[in-house]
């Protein structure tokens, strides 16, 4: 029996019975909007303001400061206050523009050739002066992404439609309520390689969304619509390459090494926008959810609004939560205050009743193997991490610990509880920063 998927993996409670059934819902912010000029992989933003300058929605007020940047856009109408550094979800302090809010959306014009008069580079070049990048957490260029070396060589384009994060439905939600526009953000990054395919995976567990993009793809030659077995991290890059194609991705290789380009959902949906509607990136669908939170939903959400704002559209917590984390439970990060902004890659805010991490005491390994087993890196956790935790880096490279994908695996299945993602990811971070030293 063929069954669309990738060796390793877990089967967390997903959680996302929650807000799945929750429409989009458009938040309008009020205030002040602090936009941080790094939302993405690679060199930050270059401020192209200054203070006092009054900007429109969706005006560039960041420039790309290199060949891996994005340019960043103004989410509201308004007047720059202040250009300063200020805290971001991930703990750092990056450079923002602060921008206070006059509640008129004035929208910029951006001038732009119809679609149908659009060379490959011109469809490129919006893209890049729309600022879009994956909107999946990673937040790579997709300019970038989008020029590989041989445009002849991309045999597939794939939609990452798996959304496998546990709770998570913001994803779900554009392919329910707007599926034609996925599926015409698809054809225009098909159009750019004229030897690809394009596949949308989803996992199946959404057999409504399946079932009607199926229907609307019915009669296009160029587009198939998988189904892929529900399991985390099949929303991985390198899982989700493997499910639908069964070519395999290393730690030193692209996904267009093995001839294949791989977007997001939202990103695709953020590609028709600039491309059709002649609109930059400047807001995101936010999943809001949680035993904590007192009504969980889906909102369209202008980037640069602060997670309290987000979390009041939700009617706030009906109990105090002992854990927020910004984006899903296996790969979003902790947050020790609301009082920070939406980006590019924040796809939810969860608010939990219990912290069970925190309350889990780590114990020593008993040699079980069980994140051996669920490891889709197929390395070994548990030494991984004796080894990071050592500070052996000779070891820790010459065992695989560079093919590690941070999902989580190995912390979520492991009895003794120990914190092995986290020591890998932090010797994997170590040994990344002295690379590029």
């Amino acid at each position: 029996m063929s069954i669309l998927t990738f060796k390793g993996g877990i089967h967390p409670k997903d959680g996302k019975a929650m807000s799945k059934a929750k429409a989009i819902k458009t938040l309008t912010p009020k205030g002040e909007i602090v936009i941080p000029l790094s939302q993405h992989i690679g060199a930050p933003a270059t401020p192209c303001v200054e203070v006092g300058d009054r900007v429109l929605v969706g005006q560039k007020i960041g420039e790309a400061s290199g060949f891996i940047s994005a340019n960043v856009h103004s989410s509201v109408a308004g007047t720059v206050k202040k250009i300063e550094p200020r805290m971001i979800a991930s703990g750092a302090m990056v450079n923002c523009v602060v921008i206070e809010n006059d509640d008129s959306y004035e929208e910029y014009i951006w001038e732009l050739k119809d679609y149908e008069d659009m060379s490959k580079d011109d469809i490129r070049a919006a893209i890049k002066e729309a600022g879009i990048v994956g909107m999946g957490g990673a937040g790579f260029p997709t300019h970038v992404k989008l020029t590989p070396k041989d445009d002849d060589a991309i045999e597939y384009v794939i939609v990452n439609g798996a959304e496998c994060e546990p709770y998570l439905t913001s994803d779900y939600r554009r392919m329910i309520e707007e599926p034609q526009v996925l599926i015409d953000g698809l054809k225009i990054v098909l159009s750019l390689f004229k030897n690809a395919k394009g596949i949308i995976a989803i996992e199946d567990n959404k057999l409504d969304a399946i079932t009607e993009l199926k229907k609307l793809t019915k009669n296009e030659d160029n587009i198939q619509i998988k189904g892929v077995y529900t399991k985390y991290p099949q929303g991985g890059e390198r899982a989700l390459i493997y499910a639908v194609t069964g070519r395999e991705v290393n730690s030193s290789m692209l996904p267009a090494d093995v001839g294949c380009v791989v977007n997001n959902v939202d990103t695709m949906f953020a590609i028709h926008n600039a491309v059709i509607n002649h609109k930059s990136l400047y807001t995101r669908v936010v999943t809001v959810t949680g035993d904590a939170v007192t009504t969980p939903g889906n909102y369209l959400v202008p980037i640069g609004t602060s997670f309290n704002e987000v979390i009041e559209a939700a009617e706030g917590f009906k109990r105090t939560p002992e854990k927020i984390i910004a984006g899903g439970p296996m790969m979003g990060v902790s947050v020790f205050t609301t009082d920070i902004p939406i980006t590019k890659g924040s796809s939810a805010i969860l608010a939990f009743r219990k912290d069970q991490v925190a309350a889990s005491k780590p114990s020593p390994c008993i040699n079980c193997g069980k994140c051996l087993e669920v490891c889709p890196g197929r390395v070994m956790p548990s030494r991984l991490a004796t080894m990071a935790e050592h500070g052996d880096v000779d070891g820790f490279i010459d065992n695989y610990g560079m093919e590690c994908c941070e999902c989580g695996c190995c912390s979520y299945i492991c009895p003794a509880k120990r914190n092995l993602t986290q020591s890998i990811k932090s010797m994997r971070k170590d040994i990344l920063a002295s690379r590029k030293k």
